[in-house]
Parts: C-alpha cells; structure tokens; sequence
C-alpha cells in the first residue's frame, strides 16, 4: 500500500500529476486545487489513496492529510466513487466541504460535477454527523437563538432518536413552532 509519494513533479497530464519518485513516473489523480500548486519541476509530497479494481490502478493524490480523509470519507457514502469524491472536494477547501456537508447545503453539494440532488442528500444524511461541527458556521446560532427552547417536547424527541442538539434544532429550524408536536416531529424527519 502507498501512504504517501514524495519526489519531483515531472509532468501534468491532463488532470493527472506525475511524480517521479526513485526514477518511476506515479500518475496521480489530484483536486484542482492540489493540481494548481503542484508546479513542474517542484518537489512534492502527497498523500495517496490507491483505488485498485479489475481494470484499473489508480493513485489519488492529497497535499493535505486530512483532504485525503475527507476523501475517504466520502468513497464510504452509497454510490459515492472516487471520481465523484475528487470532484465533490473541488466545490471548496476541505473545510467549505465540511462546512457544507455539516449544515446540510444540499445545493453547494449539488455543484460538484456528477453530484445530484440523491447524491448530495445521501451524503449529508451519511457524513454530517462524522465529519464535525463546522467552526463559526450558523449551527451553534441556531442552537443559541431566542427561539429554541431547549425543553421543546419536539426537540427532545428528535435527540432520543439520535440526533445531536445541533441537528435537531436545525431540523426544527424553519417548522412553525405553533404546530402539534407530532406534526413538527414528521416534517423534522422528513426534511421540510
């Protein structure tokens, strides 16, 4: 297995870096972000994940460790391949992918290339409790405003059920706080 690729930028190929570590070229696959810093002729070191199936090898490669384990992250999402991966941490820094998965932007998702609105919702209901709170975003906002009560029956329910605090007060965010608590509890669990 190969953690990480230290070695000069011999070429760019398209979308694939080449690194040449010991007199072998590694092709790597890289966000577009790594792709731009990645200067030919400059040393570098990536972190990679190796994609291995019948017909391909292919390296995907990380200037930042914890980019590669958002990426990880995301391959462990239903339906969700490494291209799609790549491309869903292309919408921003690794942290504006946190950010967005965290507070549920379905949109923002919905803006990597090959990401629907399916995909995009399967992977903020799969990742958003796992990929942490996002830091000085509107969740703990929501949280602490006047109007959350934290002894709301609806509220609590939705924390008994295994949401956190932060998500069920996001849930219950945009319910009209007048309606039945049960019916505040099925639009909080169906998303409305």
């Amino acid at each position: 297995m190969i953690a990480t690729l230290t070695g000069r930028v011999a070429e760019k190929l398209g979308t694939m870096v080449v690194v040449e570590c010991g007199g072998v070229g590694y092709g790597v696959l890289m966000t577009t972000t790594d792709f731009g810093s990645a200067l030919s002729g400059s040393e570098i070191k990536t972190y990679v994940y190796e994609h291995i199936k019948e017909d391909a090898h292919d390296l995907y490669g990380f200037v930042h460790l914890e980019t590669r384990a958002l990426f990880q992250q995301l391959l462990g999402v239903k339906n969700v391949g490494p291209k799609v991966a790549l491309s869903v941490l292309d919408i921003g820094t690794s942290d504006d992918v946190r950010h967005a998965i965290a507070n549920g932007d379905v949109k923002r998702l919905q803006t990597a290339k090959g990401v629907g609105k399916r995909a995009a919702e399967q992977i903020v209901v799969e990742l958003r409790d796992k990929v942490g709170t996002p830091t000085g975003g509107n969740a703990e906002e929501v949280v602490s405003r006047s109007g959350v009560n934290q002894s709301d029956e609806a509220l609590q329910a939705l924390i008994a059920l295994g949401y956190s605090d932060v998500d069920a007060a996001l849930a219950l965010a945009d319910i009209a706080a007048d309606l039945p608590t049960e019916e505040r509890i099925k639009q909080a669990l169906k998303g409305k």
